[in-house]
């Protein structure tokens, strides 16, 4: 199996295109047209999971985070990130990165922590703006439903819960075909004024290319009437963090000691109590404190995130409990998801959970 073959798997576990604009996701380093020989899963691709990764003969090591964020002008090993990325080319090894990528898929990083804590009823917190395009098609009656069932199969018409969703017109077209043209229907220099079936479907932005292929492959006219608009409609199902409720209501005190132990948190840092029992709760992995006003208006009793600042804890204005619970320990069940994914997908495969712990962070 090559590496390529994996990526396509790793690909629809986390597609790219969820990603923020700002991150640095897929392969990072090595060649996709290499023979694997073992995958090892990690929170963060250091020195020592390299390391583990020779010492377990895998080639592939799949991270959380990107070792490589911003861009490399040298690599001459003078910090972690430069001898990270030497030493996995010395050694054939390579990198790749999902990170937004999973954080903003609706079974992703979020739905991992809900889980943890056993919330309910959880819905996306920030859905993704401006991801879903509208495409308005034309096409003679007998026709409507092959095109529809390509575009379909080729992932248009998802809706929430909903599949194979559209909206469909009857109409009157009409066109003249010039002397280089060959109609359907017709002849070159007549006027053809005939039914017609205006169809509309929705798709995610990245799709775009494999839907135009579907609809030319299936649509009878030579020239295909189309039209493709991007969407304000945000994407209910892909986005950044996650609400849910607990089944029973807690004080204050027992859940933050509840999630202390459920993500195995060293310490928490919290806002003041606001003496309300918590119910609803906002969660977000990794760096969240942008969500803050987010959580408030969508009722959270509590919000539990990570790296928030001295001054972040004032925001809450008393409306919600605010914790910091350690950027890690937000995430640290991520690896455990994508191994579990992986053996699903790929049988009979070396696929191993990092044994290196690379939360930097310590507590005394």
């Amino acid at each position: 199996m090559k590496i390529k073959e994996i990526i396509s798997v790793l690909e629809e576990m986390a597609p790219l295109a969820y990603a923020e604009d700002f991150d640095n996701v897929g392969l990072l380093v090595g060649n996709q047209e290499t023979e694997a020989t073992g995958i090892l899963v990690c929170h963060d691709a250091l020195e020592n999971v390299v390391d583990e990764a020779i010492a377990k003969k895998c080639n592939l090591i799949v991270c959380f985070h990107p070792i490589v964020f911003s861009g490399l002008k040298k690599i001459t090993g003078k910090n972690y990130v430069e001898r990270v990325v030497i030493k996995a080319l010395k050694n054939d090894i390579a990198i790749y990165a999902v990170h937004t990528a999973l954080d903003n898929h609706q079974e992703g990083v979020n739905k991992i922590f809900c889980e943890a804590l056993g919330l309910v009823k959880t819905k996306i917190l920030i859905p993704k703006p401006n991801f879903i395009r509208k495409l308005v098609t034309y096409t003679i009656p007998e026709n409507a439903e092959e095109v529809r069932n390509a575009l379909f199969d080729a992932g248009a018409g998802n809706i929430g819960n909903y599949e194979n969703c559209s909206f469909n017109s009857k109409g009157i077209g009409t066109y003249m075909g010039n002397e280089h043209s060959n109609p359907e229907i017709g002849s070159r220099f007549e006027f053809v004024e005939g039914d017609e079936i205006k169809i509309e479907v929705t798709f995610e932005k990245h799709l775009e290319s494999k839907i135009l292929k579907a609809l030319f492959s299936k649509h009878v006219y030579e020239e295909v009437a189309y039209e493709i608009y991007e969407l304000q409609n945000a994407h209910q199902n892909i986005g950044l963090g996650m609400i849910g409720e607990l089944k029973t209501p807690m004080t204050e005190k027992d859940f933050l000691l509840f999630v202390k132990e459920k993500m195995q948190a060293d310490g928490i840092r919290h806002s003041q109590f606001t003496e309300k029992p918590i119910k609803k709760v906002a969660v977000l992995g990794g760096s969240g404190s942008f969500a803050i006003k987010n959580a408030i208006v969508a009722g959270a009793d509590a919000f539990l995130t990570a790296d928030l600042k001295y001054h972040n804890f004032y925001e809450t204005e008393n409306q919600m409990i605010l914790a910091d619970i350690g950027h890690f320990e937000s995430e640290r069940y991520t690896k455990n998801y994508i191994v579990d994914y992986l053996r699903k997908k790929i049988l009979n495969f070396a696929i191993i959970l990092s044994e290196e712990n690379t939360n930097p962070v310590k507590y005394l």
